[in-house]
């Protein structure tokens, strides 16, 4: 189920913007020193504010994913491994940022983060194979 260009070019650049700034504050948090204030200390806020802005975003298209892309292509019997994949992908992303936003727990809170992160740097991988698989099983129009 082919999404129309300019919501596909939005979800797309979303989750770029997630990858990226996920990416930038992943290095910068590893980069900074707290004892002393650098460049890497200034970057890791900056791109937790515009991942975090981003993500809400993100959970409005993939909310109108749903009725647009998701139920459509489950009826139709496509992507029938991809596509659960992908929705298992997003929930555990959607779970582990409310887990990061909201958990007090010095303890879980860095299995929660190493989670969010795999699955984080997961979503392109997994997002690229989805879209491969869907071109491919795409009905050709009859000549």
């Amino acid at each position: 189920m082919r999404l129309e260009p300019r919501f596909r070019a939005g979800l797309y650049a979303a989750f770029a913007l997630l990858t990226a700034t996920g990416a930038v504050w992943l290095l910068a948090d590893w980069r900074k020193d707290p004892l002393e204030p650098d460049l890497w200390q200034e970057i890791a806020p900056l791109m937790l504010m515009l991942h975090g802005g981003t993500a809400m975003a993100a959970l409005m298209l993939l909310g109108a994913l749903v009725p647009l892309h998701v139920r459509r292509a489950w009826r139709s019997g496509r992507n029938r491994r991809t596509g659960p994949m992908m929705v298992a992908v997003n929930a555990v992303l959607i779970a582990t940022a409310f887990g990061l936003y909201y958990a007090g727990s010095d303890t879980l809170r860095p299995w929660v983060s190493d989670v969010h992160i795999v699955a984080g740097f997961a979503l392109p991988a997994a997002l690229l194979v989805h879209i491969w698989r869907g071109r491919k099983t795409r009905p050709r129009p009859h000549a």
